[in-house]
């Protein structure tokens, strides 16, 4: 494992400890801090998660004879899209009623995102990336977790602080211990990214995408064209 990933690692878990103390508390800083990693997570959806999606299911063919369709892997994104958005469908049900209910959507929640934690830090170990490339787009997940983390603790400030936080870290912590220590087939390694990309597309799009009364356009535009514009001319100049 590279020292980049390591950094990659590490920042993802202070990230989750210190999320709350990330983001600005004045309204108009928070609106553009918000704006600006709803941008690059947009970007990074747009540009990285769904090329690689097509990628991977290209290199699929070796499984040809296997396979029913071309479009397997794209199923089991949708798969991962359906599960977060039903999770999130009964934790805004369950917020409306009493504090047992709203403690077991917290946990529920909690859970299902420390799992999500885990199969990406799983995936950028078990990816190989190093260098530079690990850092660039090691950015753009932190800050989607930032958003994701940030979210949880708007939920429940007091829960999150206390023991949320933690449990979210530990699935960091846990998918760098399996990266490092399990080798799983290629076949396998595709089907976990395509899961991860179906759930994070659903969060991008839910939780960071700003809404329009409280986006700062012009943050969210420049987020979007300065990190694709980077992203496209890296693949161009070093094939990534």
């Amino acid at each position: 494992m590279s020292l980049e990933i390591v950094a990659v690692g590490i920042f993802f878990i202070i990230i989750h400890l210190l999320s709350n103390e990330l983001i600005p508390a004045d309204r108009i800083k928070r609106l553009r801090w918000l704006s600006l990693s709803g941008g690059l997570a947009v970007s990074y959806v747009f540009v990285y998660v769904l090329p690689s999606l097509h990628s991977e299911q290209q290199k699929l063919q070796d499984y040809a004879d296997t396979l029913t369709m071309d479009s397997e892997l794209y199923f089991i994104g949708l798969l991962g899209l359906l599960i977060f958005y039903g999770v999130e469908k009964v934790v805004s049900g369950t917020n409306e009623k009493g504090n047992e209910d709203r403690l077991a959507s917290f946990w529920l929640q909690t859970i299902f995102f420390t799992i999500y934690n885990m199969l990406i830090a799983y995936t950028v170990v078990a990816s190989l990336i190093e260098g530079f490339q690990a850092l660039f787009y090691g950015i753009a997940i932190g800050l989607h977790f930032i958003a994701v983390a940030h979210d949880l603790w708007r939920k429940s400030p007091k829960r999150y602080n206390q023991i949320g936080r933690y449990v979210l870290a530990s699935g960091i912590f846990i998918g760098w211990v399996i990266g490092l220590s399990t080798s799983l087939s290629s076949i396998a390694q595709s089907m976990i990214f395509a899961f991860i990309s179906g759930a994070m597309i659903l969060n991008v799009l839910k939780n960071e995408l700003p809404k329009e009364r409280d986006a700062h356009f012009p943050t969210f535009a420049f987020a979007i064209v300065t990190y694709t514009s980077i992203t496209i001319g890296l693949n161009y100049f070093f094939e990534w």
